[in-house]
């Protein structure tokens, strides 16, 4: 019998057109198979396939991600030169970036005003803004 988790993952692969692989389906079971939006980084997501019992590499894993974002499934939000975290939610929307826990979560889109944006240069234009709003715990 196919679990709901698998149904899910089965299908929102299916509505970006991406062939169901094994790879692919472990990980999006893991993503969305709860119907729970979630954050990830690479590194999170690989611990927490190794615990459902799939074997994946974390270069799968990686890779995998990507073609997610490229097919329009997750979105990847650069908190630092080096950390990207992914997100299920792929509208855009801020977030809180806790820097004592390296946690990322979404904050209230409502209290968000952004009254005007930049031009974009000549020959381009703007195609997402991401607002990442860094926290850190105050120390008493």
């Amino acid at each position: 019998m196919i679990s709901i988790a698998n149904q899910r993952a089965t299908k929102w692969l299916e509505e970006a057109n991406l062939r169901p692989t094994r790879q692919r389906l472990c990980l999006a079971e893991v993503l969305v198979g709860d119907g729970q939006d979630k954050h990830v980084t690479a590194e999170t997501l690989f611990a927490k396939v190794q615990q459902t019992g799939y074997t994946v590499s974390l270069a799968t894993v990686y890779n995998t991600l990507k073609t997610f974002c490229d097919a329009g499934l997750i979105q990847e939000i650069i908190v630092d030169g080096s950390k990207s975290y992914f997100d299920t939610k792929t509208y855009d929307h801020p977030h809180f970036y806790w820097e004592d826990e390296a946690k990322l979560t979404d904050a209230p889109l409502e209290d968000l005003e952004i009254a005007r944006l930049p031009d974009a240069p000549n020959g381009t234009r703007i195609t997402s803004v991401n607002v990442v709003i860094r926290l850190k715990n105050e120390i008493s």
